[in-house]
């Protein structure tokens, strides 16, 4: 129900009102006196306020300013019965939804406060909204999974400068999560709701980068038939993404620099300045100190992109995190594929855990979507993990083109296929103690097969003295 606040110091306007707003359906509160009105205000919600201008303890003027101070979405009204076009043109001025004078006509006044209810009522959905946007941008963010010390380390980092607006330079291996880190940075920031723009600076073409980074005007080029933004422009009022900095031209690294200092830059074929307001965050698996002294890289614009340097730990030095980030990738990976994996065998577990894992989280959630598409039974084996994983590696697990000289692709192919399945069965029976039907269970093979397979490949002589 539509709550009404009526401010009068003449006991019949109280009367009057409360009379005919409650024939319209609204609960109406009256008061004759402006810090009963205050506290009133204070303590309940209200939809609309009527407050007369002139009362013998308070000016209705105050009153109407203390109440858009607390609560700017309520619409107040003003009345009064010494009114002319100036003090309602300074109500109106000061943030009055309306104003009266009196007598007023009661249909008209009804209409109005019809209207302000109406228009307190989208202010709060158009809130609700907002804050529902907001919610779900929270719930649908990328999480950095990890409960190790060096991750609780930099989530801490992240909540901390994520507001302040500097510059970050993200440090770390490929793989380890460069850009999800910029991006949570962007959502937990007050930029939030303006874009992430994302520019990785070694996909781009040396020629092209410049245009990329900052757009061009029409017949600037060849083929330059309309303006074109940049990456900047794009980010106005958001976070601009520099991925892979390093790898960035000394000359657009002196454009660079010159964006960060003034916010200002042309559009390639322009004469006319471009001022944008962009966070900078910024990204390489590269040393850059190293890139300094070898003259690749300037050193007044790394000052300046790593004002925070935040530093992302390989996943080898952080195990303990793996089990979690592979019950999560197997949920993402389940609801994706339709598939009902529940966990990962022992072993397979354990060969994770020792894995040094050359591209970081990267490669472990490439090697968990694989291993649910390929895997037949409820959990992951060895079957379904890649081979490099496993105990195979390049020089038994493939052959070089001089060992294939003089055979064709496809006696090739034999060929490299029987070495590997002799790796993986090698090692299944290592690790099954020699136990030839656990062996088989792990390659989800049949035992005869397996027995087929060993003498194939005369592995052990063909003999096993376990079954």
């Amino acid at each position: 129900m539509t709550r009404i606040l009526v401010l009068d110091d003449e006991e019949n306007i109280r009367f009057f009102f409360t009379e005919a707003l409650k024939k319209e359906g609204y609960e109406v509160r009256t008061v004759g006196k402006g810090d009963r009105a205050l506290e009133l205000f204070r303590e309940e919600d209200f939809d609309v306020a009527v407050v007369d201008l002139k009362l013998p303890d308070a000016d209705g003027m105050e009153i109407m300013k203390s109440f858009r101070e607390q609560r700017p979405e309520v619409p107040v009204i003003i009345i009064t019965a010494h009114g002319n076009k100036q003090v309602a043109h300074q109500a109106l001025s000061e943030g009055a939804y309306d104003y009266f004078s009196k007598p007023f006509d009661l249909t008209d006044m009804r209409v109005v406060i019809r209207r302000a209810a109406e228009n307190a009522r989208l202010v709060r959905e158009v809130e609700e909204l907002r804050r529902q946007m907001e919610e779900g941008l929270k719930a649908e963010a990328p999480r950095f999974i990890g409960e190790s010390t060096v991750m609780r380390v930099v989530r801490e980092t992240i909540s901390t400068v994520a507001d302040s607006d500097v510059t970050c330079l993200i440090l770390g291996e490929s793989g380890t999560g460069k850009e999800l880190v910029a991006e949570l940075i962007h959502l937990q920031s007050n930029r939030a709701k303006g874009p992430f723009i994302t520019l990785n600076c070694a996909a781009i073409p040396d020629t092209l980068i410049e245009t990329e980074m900052f757009g061009y005007e029409k017949g600037a080029f060849t083929g330059a038939a309309q303006r074109t933004t940049g990456k900047f422009e794009q980010a106005d009022g958001g976070t601009l993404f520099l991925d892979e900095i390093g790898d960035m031209t000394p000359m657009v690294q002196t454009k660079l620099l010159r964006v960060i200092e003034t916010g200002e830059f042309h559009r390639v074929g322009g004469a006319s300045t471009v001022r944008v307001n962009v966070r900078l965050l910024a990204a390489t698996n590269k040393d850059l100190k190293e890139a300094i002294a070898s003259g690749s890289f300037r050193e007044d614009l790394f000052y300046r992109v790593n004002v925070v340097s935040l530093p992302l730990p390989p996943l080898r030095n952080r195990p303990e995190d793996i089990p979690i980030l592979v019950t999560s990738f197997l949920t993402r990976f389940n609801e994706k594929f339709g598939k009902a994996i529940t966990g990962v065998d022992e072993e397979v577990m354990a060969r994770f855990l020792e894995y040094p894992w050359p591209g970081n989280v990267r490669e472990l959630q490439n090697a968990l979507q694989r291993a649910v598409v390929l895997e037949r039974s409820d959990i992951i084996t060895f079957a379904a993990v890649p081979p490099e994983m496993i105990g195979g590696t390049p020089s038994t697990s493939t052959l070089s083109l001089d060992e294939l000289a003089g055979q064709s692709l496809p006696d090739a192919l034999k060929q490299v296929r029987s070495r590997f399945e002799r790796v993986l069965i090698e090692e299944a029976l290592e690790r099954s103690g020699g136990n030839k039907s656990e062996a088989a269970r792990l390659l989800r093979i049949s035992r005869v097969n397996l027995h087929q397979k060993i003498n194939e490949y005369a592995i052990g002589n063909g003999t096993s003295s376990r079954k």
